[in-house]
């Protein structure tokens, strides 16, 4: 299952299982990058804002040396939001990072653009501590920019990420170019089901992260989760990831632990009645009004979700 593809709208595939390097501990992201190509991982997850594109670009360098080649590897980067005017300098400053002459995959990070000339590269804040943002850019007017970036040949694909269906919905009729991702948190207890259905609807693959949920991984002890851990015979964890992939949607597992990392690829074929189950959990948890968000920075924004703790 870990070798899983899923077709784009733009027709290449992309590995149901990636990497993610957000938050991984500095010294330890390029072994960790190395270690998971070396076992099979073909599917690498990165952005500017995370800090760390240099160690992945080190990681990957190992990588190709060893025989893998690039070809092989879907490598997703970021555009952060002090660069929505600057679209191909931050993808140029990326690529110098990650070594490569090309990224598959090139997404803005969220749909908000902050201040190029504020008080700090990639977190910008007024006086009074509020993220110092540029409200009169629109989102729409950085996609025009993504989408210029297809005839440059530095990117195979363009796509969006933390996209609500109201933000998707302002972007998709200004849009030449449909996103061919739309990369979200995602997991039961935030299924998230309206944008997903609405992403099928329009063509646009759903990638998860977060799937186990924050630190320490609250949702291992949920009683539906382990229920289907206990009937398949498998952890927590592969229930979660593997979750993702009976949906259709890809996912990362960030992870700079090698028996973690190789632990993730155990991922299993959930039936209809382990997608019950999860599915039936999740339901209640959204009527309820449940749910839990783990990722919703401080920009003083209102993304439009529609379930949010």
């Amino acid at each position: 299952m870990a070798d899983t593809r899923f077709k784009l709208n733009t027709g290449a595939e992309i590995p149901a299982l990636g990497l993610g390097t957000w938050q991984s501990e500095a010294g330890l992201v390029k072994k960790a990058v190395s270690y998971a190509l070396s076992i099979g991982y073909r599917h690498i997850d990165a952005a500017y804002c995370y800090g760390n594109e240099d160690e992945v670009g080190e990681g990957l360098k190992e990588a190709f040396a060893s025989g893998i080649k690039r070809e092989d590897v879907f490598v997703t980067t970021k555009l952060w939001c002090t660069y929505h005017s600057r679209v191909e300098q931050n993808l140029d400053m990326s690529l110098k990072s990650l070594g490569l002459d090309y990224v598959d995959l090139y997404l803005m990070h969220w749909p908000v653009a902050m201040n190029p000339n504020g008080n700090h590269e990639k977190f910008p804040k007024h006086p009074d501590g509020s993220r110092d943002l540029v409200p009169e850019w629109k989102h729409t007017e950085t996609w025009k920019l993504m989408e210029k970036l297809l005839a440059t040949g530095k990117v195979k694909a363009i796509g969006v990420a933390n996209y609500s269906v109201r933000y998707l919905e302002q972007l998709l009729p200004t849009a030449t170019i449909i996103p061919a991702v739309n990369q979200i948190e995602n997991h039961p207890s935030l299924p998230q089901q309206e944008i997903v259905d609405y992403c099928k609807a329009k063509g646009i693959h759903i990638t998860a992260y977060s799937p186990l949920g924050s630190t320490g991984s609250p949702m291992f002890k949920e009683k539906a989760i382990v229920e289907v851990a206990e009937k398949r015979g498998i952890t927590p964890a592969s229930v979660l990831l593997s979750y993702h992939l009976a949906r259709g949607s890809s996912v990362l597992a960030k992870s700079t632990n090698p028996e973690r990392i190789k632990a993730n690829m155990d991922l299993v074929k959930l039936d209809t009645s382990d997608m019950k189950i999860l599915d039936d959990y999740a339901e209640g948890l959204t009527k309820s009004g449940k749910v839990v968000r783990y990722v919703y920075p401080a920009f003083g924004v209102d993304f439009g979700f529609p379930d949010k703790s």
